[in-house]
């Protein structure tokens, strides 16, 4: 099953909707899908090398995109949903401290758990919960998502041909380790928030 999802991955890279799958994918998972844009950009770039920076491109704006989707989400479900759990949790005398260290360390939050396989969306609603200047967010985001995606870029260009023979040798194992990055990126991040 895998190699047939790899596969089509591969194959769609040339078809015209694929940029649509890819743009949708970053999209949501800046805001709402647990499942990281890499599924698709890896392959893709795999099989166009020469276009990984665009793919890369797709995948940054589409990201900042969801990723001010997700502020939003955080932002405007607090007064319901967030000060609801905030009190579940008991909570209510630590919301303003969390704000003033958001305010002083955002940016550096958003750069490094941006960067990594820490789930974005995370960051993004925090941001909008936090109420952290947007414009400094989107900012952050665009050098952290785009840092990121534009990494896999440089190195799919330049190593493509050995990292898809490897990847195509011992897909199950790579799959493996992509998904026990994807669920202790979800655990580091519950333990830091």
């Amino acid at each position: 099953m895998l190699k047939r999802i790899y596969d089509w991955c591969v194959a769609a890279a040339d078809k015209p909707y694929a940029l649509w799958i890819l743009a949708a994918v970053a999209f949501a998972e800046s805001s709402f899908f647990p499942i990281p844009p890499d599924i698709m950009l890896l392959p893709m770039s795999l099989a166009r090398p020469k276009r990984a920076w665009w793919f890369a491109a797709v995948c940054t704006v589409a990201s900042v995109a969801g990723g001010v989707l997700g502020y939003a989400i955080g932002a405007l479900l607090y007064d319901s949903l967030g000060q609801w759990l905030i009190h579940l949790y008991g909570l209510s005398d630590k919301v303003d401290a969390f704000r003033a260290s958001y305010a002083e360390w955002g940016a550096v939050i958003i750069l490094v758990k941006g960067l990594t396989p820490i789930p974005y969306k995370l960051v993004t609603i925090t941001s909008g919960f936090a109420g952290y200047n947007i414009g400094l967010f989107i900012m952050c985001s665009i050098v952290a998502r785009g840092g990121r995606f534009f990494f896999v870029a440089v190195l799919l260009n330049r190593y493509g041909d050995v990292i898809r023979a490897e990847l195509e040798k011992r897909l199950g194992l790579w799959v493996a380790i992509g998904a026990i990055v994807l669920v202790l990126g979800f655990v580091v991040a519950f333990k830091l928030i």
